[in-house]
């Protein structure tokens, strides 16, 4: 058994909490947010928490996230009825045989990675019995840990669920009925269909992003430090550029052909770009930026939409 820690707090209250015992297994920014807006809303009886950073066990426990934590997911998964995977979509397939063993009968698992299609593959080969729920909640910060952490984080903002074929209706409902009473809306779509929508509203804006700055900085070899000049357009732009490394190599790996299919998209837009520039099109340049502006105008829109419709609820 991996060793263990407790919190001197009381556990969640509750005459009848939704998850009597809740594991999260990956206590960065969204495992311990999870664990804050149940323990802020009593929705769960006992909450556990595994993760192989120290410092991460430590914070979750100090702040009050978990109960109990633990350093090995194995142990922290016994007798628990819902287990929640929040660890890089690299990892969640080796975490799934890991605990797999030892989960008590009956028990869901759902996760949090923003690749669904590789999570619900692995779900069904190594959960036979369709308990494997796999889920994305779209929120998110761009600094990482327990100490980011908020337990408002999902409220207002929408988790997609992708069941196949083969996962229990039942571990549905208690899923999606989790992610509703943390403040979410629920959507449902396919594992393929996610991959697809993600890889051009979430990946592709990611590794643009990164490759940006990759730009820049290979600019500054001749010593002159250009990040002294960028304005706010640069650092809005780049902004997802401060997201963790690991996470998004991961989904870079994991959700390989959509995001590539985006990346060409992507390619051919910026050589039209190209061409009207070299050609000094500026009606043509003009037409473009427009008809981007409205769609970006757009999203202002939905966002204020969304924000009242929380407001009044």
């Amino acid at each position: 058994m991996g060793s263990r820690l407790e919190s001197s707090g009381a556990t969640a209250s509750s005459s009848s909490p939704l998850v009597k015992r809740l594991t999260i297994i990956g206590l960065g920014l969204i495992g311990a947010s999870v664990g804050l807006a149940c323990r802020a809303r009593g929705l769960a009886g006992e909450i556990r928490g595994a993760d192989e950073e120290p410092d991460h066990c430590t914070h979750a426990i100090a702040l009050g996230m978990v109960d109990q934590v633990f350093s090995d997911a194995a142990s922290a998964v016994e007798g628990a009825d819902m287990v929640v995977l929040a660890v890089p979509v690299g990892a969640i397939a080796d975490t799934i045989e890991r605990i797999a063993p030892h989960l008590a009968p009956g028990a869901v698992v759902t996760d949090v990675g923003s690749v669904k299609g590789p999570v619900a593959s692995a779900m069904e080969r190594l959960l036979p019995g369709g308990n494997g729920v796999p889920g994305h909640p779209i929120a998110g910060r761009e600094t990482s840990g327990p100490q980011a952490a908020a337990a408002e984080l999902f409220v207002g903002a929408k988790c997609a669920l992708t069941p196949s074929r083969s996962t229990d209706p039942a571990a549905v409902t208690r899923v999606r009925a989790l992610w509703r009473a943390i403040g979410s809306e629920v959507l449902e779509m396919s594992p393929e269909r996610h991959d697809e929508i993600f890889a051009a509203v979430s990946h592709l804006p990611h590794v643009v992003a990164y490759a940006l700055m990759g730009a820049i900085l290979d600019l500054a070899e001749s010593g002159e430090d250009l990040r002294e000049c960028a304005g706010g357009g640069l650092k809005d732009f780049t902004r997802v550029a401060m997201s963790h490394p690991v996470m998004w190599r991961d989904i870079c790996l994991a959700n390989r052909q959509p995001i590539l299919e985006m990346i060409g998209r992507f390619q051919v837009a910026l050589d039209q770009l190209t061409v009207m520039i070299r050609a000094e099109d500026g009606e043509g340049l003009y037409r473009k930026f427009e008809r981007a502006k409205a769609c970006r105008d757009g999203l202002n829109s939905i966002n204020e939409v969304g924000d009242r419709k929380h407001t009044a609820q």
